[in-house]
């Protein structure tokens, strides 16, 4: 019978993956995807070659990895909210989106691809696949949800979605591709989120429901 890792153990793991992301992360925006060996991540972040290779076999399984880890949203901790007050729900996805956003090597995610993907596609085909569309897909049921109960009136949620998400992200993240002080305060994030709120309330807020 094998034994089974100790909690110990697990969180060491857990803690070199962590380093080793954060590691290639850096590296590949430094010194791009094809620039960046994983023996040159492993020194990085302070493993031997044969632990980065434990977990990540190919540079193509890492970067799948950093996508996920930044896209990544426990959906036990931060279900979708229940129908029935669409100003209340938007407001909580419109919360997590600039969370998610604003998470520290976000940015650098994207310019990774964006540098990148010119020569390597396939670089933004996971960052579209295992992180945008999984989150997107997200917002889209609970708009779904929204109209199922009567509280939205739209024909269709994925046009929605797209509209609500990217109000946000054309204020709090796009700006920062671009300008590299760009750090809206918390009183201009918050208006942002409030205004994306009140635009999609009017267009497609049922008369009569909580939060229309």
């Amino acid at each position: 019978m094998t034994a089974q890792p100790s909690e110990y153990h697990r969180r060491v793991a857990a803690q070199k993956r962590t380093s080793i992301i954060e590691a290639a992360t850096k590296l590949f925006l430094d010194s791009g995807y094809d620039g960046t060996s994983l023996a040159r991540i492993a020194e990085a972040a302070g493993v031997s070659r044969a632990t980065l290779f434990k977990q990540f076999t190919t540079k193509a399984a890492l970067f799948e990895a950093i996508v996920t880890e930044h896209w990544k949203v426990d959906d036990e901790e931060a279900p979708l909210p229940e129908p029935g007050n669409l100003r209340a729900g938007l407001e909580t996805i419109g919360r997590r989106y600039v969370a998610l956003l604003t998470q520290p090597g976000m940015a650098a995610l994207f310019r990774i691809v964006i540098a990148e993907v010119p020569r390597f596609p396939e670089l933004g085909e996971t960052q579209f696949k295992l992180g945008k569309m999984p989150y997107f897909e997200s917002v889209r049921r609970y708009l779904a949800a929204e109209n199922a109960a009567g509280a939205a009136r739209l024909d269709d949620a994925e046009m929605a979605a797209t509209q609500f998400l990217g109000m946000i992200s054309n204020h709090v993240f796009w700006p920062r591709m671009l300008l590299a002080r760009w750090e809206p305060d918390d009183s201009a994030i918050t208006n942002a989120v409030d205004q994306a709120v009140l635009t999609m309330l009017a267009r497609y807020g049922a008369p009569g429901t909580p939060g229309a």
